[in-house]
C-alpha cells in the first residue's frame, strides 16, 4: 500500500489530539515485524475515562496491524476488595503477602477485570483473547519466597500459544498470574509478568503504563532516556526509590535479555501510547541497554 493510500485510511480513525499523522507510516514500517508488550496499570484500571482512552488506543494499534500483547495489573481493585472484606494487607519488598484466602480473591478479581478488557475490545471489533489461570494459561511459576505465600516468579512462558494469537493480528490479554507444577495459582507482580513475556517474545518494545510521567532526576525533572548503568547508579544513590525500584529492575532485566527498549509512560495522559510509538520525541522515559 502506498503511503498516500495508507494515510487516507488512517485519517478515518486517527484522533485529533494524537501525534502528527504524517509520522504514522514511518513508525508502522518500523514496528510492523516486531512485537510490542504493553503493561496497563495504575489509574487506567479504575478511572472509566482513562480506561476508555486506553481501549481506544489499543483498537487503533490493532487497525494499524501491529502485534500487541497486553498484560494488566489489578492492584487498586484488589486493595479495595480486601479493604471491603476487612482483610489487612501485608507487604514485603513491595509485594503483597498472599495466603490461601487472599489468592482466591486476587484470582477472581483479575479474571473479572481480564474479561472486562477482552469484552471492551471485542465490542470494538478488535478480537482479544483472555489469558488467565482458568483459560489458556501461558505462565508457569515458581514461588518467590516462602514468606510471601502464593506470590510467584515466571519460570516459563508458553510462547506458542501467544504467537498463534499474535500471528492472526489478534490480541492476547494476560492476567498477571500463573500456575505452579501442581496447578496452584500464584499472583505475579504485573511489571515482572510483562517483563517475562516481553523477554520470551523477544519484543522490540515493552511499555509500562503507570501513574507517573517516567523516571525523575533528583530535581524531579523527567529524564527522557537512560541506560542500564545510569539506572543502577540512580538506584544506588537513591534517586530512584520505593515502588519505582522493582519497576526499574524489570526494565534493566528486560533490556539485558533481548528487549530493545522499555518505556515508562503516564497512563493518565491522553494517547500516551500513541505518542510513544508514533512520534520522534516519544513519551515518558526510555530505558535501553
Amino acid at each position: 500500500m502506498s503511503k498516500e493510500k495508507f494515510l487516507n485510511e488512517v485519517k478515518k480513525f486517527w484522533p485529533k489530539n494524537a501525534p502528527d499523522i504524517q509520522k504514522v507510516f514511518k513508525y508502522v514500517e518500523k514496528y510492523k515485524n516486531d512485537k510490542i508488550v504493553i503493561k496497563c496499570g495504575g489509574n487506567v484500571l479504575i478511572d472509566p475515562e482513562l480506561f476508555k482512552n486506553f481501549i481506544n488506543d489499543i483498537v487503533i494499534l490493532n487497525k494499524l496491524q501491529l502485534s500487541i500483547i497486553i498484560v494488566h495489573g489489578g492492584g487498586p481493585r484488589i486493595k479495595n476488595k480486601l479493604k471491603e472484606l476487612n482483610i489487612e494487607s501485608k507487604f514485603i519488598g513491595g509485594l503483597r503477602v498472599t495466603d490461601k484466602n487472599i489468592i482466591n480473591i486476587v484470582e477472581n478479581i483479575l479474571i473479572e477485570f481480564n474479561k472486562e478488557i477482552v469484552t471492551a475490545l471485542n465490542d470494538r471489533s478488535c478480537k482479544a483473547w483472555p489469558i488467565t489461570t482458568k483459560e489458556y494459561n501461558v505462565i508457569s511459576v515458581k514461588p518467590e519466597k516462602i514468606e510471601l505465600g502464593f506470590v510467584g516468579i515466571p519460570k516459563e512462558i508458553k510462547v506458542n500459544i501467544l504467537n498463534k494469537i499474535i500471528d492472526q493480528k489478534e490480541i492476547p490479554i494476560l492476567a498477571p498470574m500463573g500456575l505452579d507444577e501442581n496447578n496452584k495459582p500464584y499472583n505475579i507482580n504485573a511489571d515482572i509478568a510483562a517483563g517475562a513475556v516481553a523477554k520470551a517474545l523477544n519484543s522490540r518494545r515493552l511499555l509500562l503504563m503507570t501513574n507517573v510521567e517516567g523516571v525523575y532526576d533528583k530535581e524531579k525533572k523527567l529524564i527522557p532516556e537512560i541506560n542500564v548503568t545510569q539506572a543502577m547508579e540512580m538506584i544506588n544513590d537513591e534517586t530512584i526509590v520505593s515502588g519505582m525500584i522493582p519497576k526499574i529492575n524489570t526494565c534493566i532485566d528486560a533490556v539485558s535479555n533481548g528487549v530493545k527498549g522499555v518505556v515508562i509512560i503516564d497512563g493518565r495522559k491522553p494517547h500516551s501510547i500513541l505518542y510513544e510509538l508514533f512520534s520522534d520525541t516519544g513519551a515518558g522515559s526510555l530505558i535501553r541497554k
